[in-house]
């Protein structure tokens, strides 16, 4: 068990935060429940026919005991739900589409999370991103003040932790989604005790290339400092400038990022995404995620060719980002 995830259990120590897990059937959710249950850090909700699931478990010698399991329809609040998420649509769905997108167990996770049953949800490992992205950008949709979800990437490497966004959600950000990211990804940061140092990354470092792509970047930082003036960023950089201390010397003297930046903000999802994936392979870093960041409360996407530990591990974030700001 790596420090982070030390710290992670914490922080959550006490809290015991509920975590839906819509696909229960799958053995990788079966067996990541079982761990997350007996360690008593999450409490783990598995949705799905309760027979499929018992039957997976007791193959893989698993001891459910003790561990809730919810089928949609037989909820005794399955119609409030609906009626509820008739409300959130705002005249968008009727109670009867309602009702049949309910039974879909990623809408009706959401929906739990939504109504305070539960503080946050994983799915991925048999869903896509947009079956598990859909429900929370429709009803819990994001925080006041935030335009776009967007997608980091913990990356880590013996005792080094770095922050990569956005890697996963957003194709082509404007500056304004830029600096929200920004600002996001310090508080993931924070999360797992990354004082952060931001880079709002480009090809040009400090005006050596000007260019409606770099002016972008550097409108971005310039947006993210009045949203967030005690944060310390800046930009824009080459990932050089910001990463190596004999580098910034020479291209960014003046910068309150001395080479020394931690949270590394990418121009464009192609970046972002191209950065964290050859950082992984050739670095030989661990990558944790994507952490979806943004939203009013945590729903995170699994890949699904993920493994038991990778559900474990984002049930455990999406359980300390269901904290306070002050408590992450």
């Amino acid at each position: 068990m790596t420090d982070v995830f030390s710290e992670i259990k914490r922080k959550l120590s006490g809290k015991r935060k509920t975590i839906i897990l819509p696909e229960g059937t799958d053995l990788r959710i079966v067996e990541a429940a079982s761990r997350l249950h007996s360690e008593g850090f999450v409490k783990p909700v598995l949705l799905g026919d309760e027979t499929q699931i018992a039957d997976t478990a007791k193959g893989a010698g698993i001891d459910l005991m003790d561990i809730e399991i919810l089928v949609p329809e037989a909820d005794p609040e399955f119609e409030e739900l609906c009626e509820r998420f008739v409300d959130r649509r705002n005249g968008k769905a009727t109670i009867e589409q309602a009702r049949e997108l309910l039974k879909d167990p990623n809408t009706y996770g959401t929906m739990l999370v939504y109504t305070g049953r539960a503080d946050g949800l994983v799915s991925g490992a048999v869903h896509s991103t947009a079956d598990t992205v859909r429900p929370a950008l429709q009803i819990i949709k994001t925080k006041p003040n935030i335009s776009r979800t967007s997608g980091a990437f913990i990356m880590m490497r013996g005792e080094e932790r770095l922050v990569f966004a956005d890697c996963a959600i957003t194709v082509n950000p404007t500056a304004q989604e830029l600096a929200e990211i920004a600002v996001e990804s310090a508080k993931t940061a924070r999360a797992f005790g990354i004082e952060p140092r931001v880079a709002m990354l480009s090809f040009s470092t400090k005006g050596s290339a000007v260019t409606e792509e770099t002016t972008k970047v550097v409108e971005a930082a310039e947006i993210a400092k009045k949203l967030d003036p005690e944060l310390l960023l800046d930009g824009e950089f080459q990932f050089d400038a910001a990463y190596v201390p004999e580098v910034a010397k020479k291209k960014a003297p003046d910068s309150v990022i001395k080479g020394d930046a931690n949270v590394f903000i990418f121009p464009s999802l192609e970046a972002g995404n191209i950065g964290y994936k050859l950082t992984q392979r050739l670095g030989n870093y661990e990558a944790i995620g994507p952490i979806l960041q943004g939203l009013n409360a945590p729903v995170n996407d699994l890949s699904r060719g993920c493994s038991v530990e990778d559900v474990y591990k984002l049930c455990l974030i999406t359980a300390v980002q269901s904290l306070p700001d002050e408590e992450q």
